[in-house]
């Protein structure tokens, strides 16, 4: 099988991964009251499970990979650990809709930063892909706009900005092994969650005082960002920045179907616009993935 084949296989299970996250928000109890008490789980989760798999593949030794870590790693863990911030505030403080409007953004904001940054340009199919993709996701939140808050959009906006740096900054590891970029999301867990149990105060009894239901939601939302992440990563080294962000808008999509299908229990019943917009964005995905033929 083509490598580039292999490398969209993987972002595009990478999304649909990550779109169970919403199913795991959309349970929490009181979302707004427990924002850094789920990010302080999470983000341990997420690193946790990131050891593990570095346990797996590397053995014990994994940790003498540390060294192979450089600038650009500790910059993209730092971005991605405020891009997570980022995006439980914003779908915190205004509706879905809003915030999927902002991460629509994700790969042209992608693609104009790889081009000054990295000198990738994106091809015409790729961008065809992204103008029907954004169509879609237009129609998602056409009925819904106003009921967010500016405040929320800016935050989803700098999410948005921030999922693209971090792209950008694991596309421009030159190194040999995998594992540092898998670094890259361990240590943004890491720093995710000291940022929010320095919020907390490191108090015993904030960081505790979180329904039980929330702390097994945000745990296993950690595994499904780490998870999403590490076939992400896998897959970024032979598809350039725009076109891995562009498939990752896979997530919107299945976010939309799991809180539509009866087995979770959420039962939101798609609209015709919903139901439109979800399919211009599968319809941009398969385009671009046949197009990965001319490569």
């Amino acid at each position: 099988m083509n490598i580039y084949i292999k490398s969209f296989l993987l972002v595009l299970i990478a999304g649909i991964i990550w779109s169970f996250g919403i199913v795991t928000v959309r349970y929490m109890v009181d979302a707004d009251q427990y924002i850094f008490q789920y990010l302080a789980y999470r983000g341990l989760a997420t690193t946790f499970v990131i050891i593990l798999f570095l346990i797996f593949f590397e053995g014990f030794n994994f940790y003498k990979n540390l060294k192979k870590i450089n600038f650009q790693s500790i910059m993209g863990s730092f971005i991605l650990a405020i891009t997570f911030t980022c995006f439980i505030f914003s779908i915190t403080k205004t509706s879905v809709a809003v915030t999927l409007l902002m991460l629509a953004a994700i790969p042209f904001i992608t693609g104009a930063l790889a081009y000054f940054i990295l000198g990738e340009v994106v091809r015409r199919t790729t961008l065809i892909a992204m103008i029907i993709a954004l169509i879609g996701i237009c129609l998602l939140i056409v009925n819904d706009y106003n009921t967010g808050s500016i405040v929320g959009a800016l935050i989803g906006l700098m999410a948005a900005t921030g999922f693209s740096l971090y792209t950008i900054s694991i596309r421009s590891i030159r190194l040999k092994t995998e594992t540092p970029k898998f670094f890259v999301v361990a240590i943004a867990g890491l720093i995710c969650s000291l940022f929010a149990l320095t919020m907390l105060e490191f108090s015993i009894e904030s960081i505790t005082k979180i329904p039980v239901l929330n702390i097994i939601l945000s745990l296993v939302h950690g595994v499904i960002v780490a998870s999403g992440f590490i076939l992400y990563s896998m897959g970024s080294k032979h598809l350039p920045s725009a076109e891995l962000t562009l498939l990752t808008l896979l997530e919107v999509v299945g976010g939309i179907i799991w809180a539509w299908i009866p087995i979770f229990g959420i039962n939101e019943t798609p609209n015709f616009s919903i139901l439109t917009g979800g399919s211009i964005i599968i319809i941009a995905i398969i385009f671009y993935g046949f197009n990965l033929k001319k490569l």
